[in-house]
């Protein structure tokens, strides 16, 4: 099963994808970090609590990592991302004499990959996500939940780690299908192909996936997407 029809056939299970209002650069990099290992609730809220005590990025930067660690306590982990976050902030205003990422929407896609990684902490799901949501430009950021989907359609070898998956994985992606790609392969990883006891039996990509027909039990002929439904017996 190829990346279009993967993508057509989990557009079809779940609408049309409209692109958010984009954050600026330095907010989708310092939101990124905060979801690291933690829930976007609580990413959200560590978010909502950074912005509403400091107002704007160059004061965080001038703020002490204590500060910073108790606005974004919510989140999780805050004593090793308040460090993190200020490190980043730091370099930026060092190399670039401001907190203007701008520069990264004219800058070719894999120098602009490479700068945003060079930064502390940054690794390619985070640069990704900078360059996708931000700037709209073809940077696939694979997930737990992409990396989980993509192995198990075969999309990438098990063996493969998520970090180079970024490499793998987004060198199939057509660079229009990259943004739809990204957030149906999240949604289907969390309602279907999920970690724990995934819906196989209701998967719209079952006939593609040949983990599922293991899990399953079946062999199907590839074609048109749809799931298998068992009759259960009443207890």
């Amino acid at each position: 099963m190829t990346v279009s029809e993967i993508t057509r056939l989990l557009a079809k299970e779940y609408g049309a994808i409209r692109r958010t209002q984009p954050r600026d650069p330095i907010s989708e990099l310092v939101v990124t970090v905060l979801s690291q290992n933690t829930s976007d609730h609580n990413s959200r809220r560590a978010f909502e609590r950074l912005v509403a005590r400091f107002g704007d990025w160059e004061t965080v930067a001038q703020a002490g990592v204590k500060e910073i660690a108790e606005a974004i306590e919510p989140g999780g982990l805050a004593l090793v991302k308040a460090p993190r976050i200020k490190a980043i902030l730091a370099r930026i205003a060092a190399d670039r004499g401001s907190l203007d990422l701008d520069f990264l929407r004219r800058m070719p896609l894999d120098e602009a990959r490479t700068w945003l990684q060079s930064l502390p902490g940054v690794g390619p799901k985070t640069a990704a996500c900078v360059l996708l949501f931000s700037f709209g430009r073809p940077a696939l950021p694979v997930d737990t939940h992409v990396h989980r989907v993509a192995k198990r359609l075969g999309l990438i070898e098990s063996t493969v780690s998520a970090e180079k998956a970024h490499g793998v994985l987004g060198a199939t992606v057509p660079d229009r299908q990259v943004y739809r790609f990204h957030v149906l392969m999240i949604e289907h990883g969390r309602r279907v192909c999920k970690a724990q006891r995934p819906l196989c039996d209701r998967c719209v990509l079952l006939r593609g996936c040949p983990t599922g027909q293991v899990l399953l039990g079946v062999k199907l002929k590839p074609g048109a997407g749809g799931g298998v439904r068992r009759n259960r017996s009443k207890v």
